[in-house]
């Protein structure tokens, strides 16, 4: 390498950091105001769970809309009527819901189609600031890829998709969506829900986990427990690992990024500042990690789900394991 063009590299470099450590200055301020903005919300604790069977599976959804329409109830006495509306929507009767917990930022686990008959299942895997407050747009991504499923699933293949908010995610705007700590918390349940889910379901069926955002972090950390067929990875800022190979996972390994997606300008480097890792690392649209890249199409960060989309498409052929039929791959 020349001297020039090793200047350009470490000025790249350098300049990667720089916004990185200035992202982290701006959230370490902005953090302890938006945690203040709000009380906390008053919620039931979550409905006691028997094992994950066919045969408990109905009870399991009408224990938790129970306990959904009981911290619906509590949030309004409490003067949230945005949280109680959110609540009361998860709480209706067509509401097929594994878990339930209203309390703080809230999370759930909602099933699409016939989980205990599927030949094929997909998990969505949220990033930054899904909580029950926003659950609509998570839910309304679920939905349009179910649909999509439903309509190109072979004769006799049955479908369903799984929203899994089972860990608290962290805001955009703060300094825990630049470290690693929420996925480690979560990788452990995520491991645990996928195990039940295999469990139920038998070995021959097909899982796809489908990780967005910072929710690629949480699968990337749970990946080498996992028993899934397919780990895509949707609008990644990295996943802490050099390369997929280093994921340690048997599955599948696939990454997108839209053209208008702003996580292409994230610096894709990792700092140890102050005994605490920042950022992920290597970019997995990158050829260096090695994922098998397919086209997302023109859409920004929250579009990948987006009802007649390449990137929904593609998403659909993944999960109905046709590989060969995947566009840009």
């Amino acid at each position: 390498m020349r001297f020039g063009d090793a200047e350009k590299t470490r000025g790249g470099a350098g300049r990667r950091l720089r916004a990185l450590l200035a992202v982290l200055v701006v959230a370490s301020v902005a953090v302890p105001l938006s945690a203040a903005a709000r009380p906390d919300i008053p919620a039931p604790a979550p409905a006691a769970q028997a094992p994950l069977t066919a045969a408990t599976l109905q009870k399991t959804y009408a224990v938790n809309r129970a306990n959904a329409e009981r911290a619906s109830e509590m949030a309004r006495d409490g003067g949230d009527r945005h949280r109680a509306e959110a609540d009361r929507t998860l709480a209706a009767s067509d509401k097929q819901l594994l878990h339930f917990d209203g309390r703080g930022e809230g999370r759930a686990t909602e099933v699409l189609g016939d989980l205990a008959h599927a030949h094929r299942i997909a998990v969505l895997v949220p990033g930054s600031d899904t909580t029950l407050d926003t659950y609509g747009r998570f839910h309304a991504g679920a939905d349009a890829l179910y649909r999509r499923l439903t309509r190109e699933a072979p004769p006799g293949t049955g479908v369903a998709v799984v929203a899994w908010l089972g860990y608290t995610t962290p805001a955009t705007i703060s300094t825990t969506v630049l470290t690693t700590g929420r996925a480690d918390e979560a990788a452990p349940e995520l491991r645990a829900f996928v195990a039940g889910l295999r469990a139920l379901t038998g070995p021959d069926t097909g899982l796809s986990l489908l990780c967005h955002s910072y929710g690629t972090l949480v699968c990337a950390r749970a990946a080498s427990g996992l028993d899934a067929d397919e780990l895509v990875l949707l609008g990644s800022p990295g996943t802490g690992a050099d390369t997929a190979a280093g994921l340690h996972t048997s599955a599948r390994v696939w990454a997108a990024r839209g053209t208008d997606d702003w996580v292409a300008d994230v610096p894709h480097v990792s700092v140890d500042l102050f005994g605490t890792t920042i950022g992920f690392g290597t970019d997995p649209v990158s050829a260096a990690y090695g994922a098998h890249v397919f086209a997302a199409g023109d859409g920004g960060h929250s579009d990948y789900f987006t009802p007649g989309s390449v990137s929904l498409a593609n998403l659909a052929r993944i999960v109905l394991g046709e590989p060969t039929e995947v566009t840009g791959a």
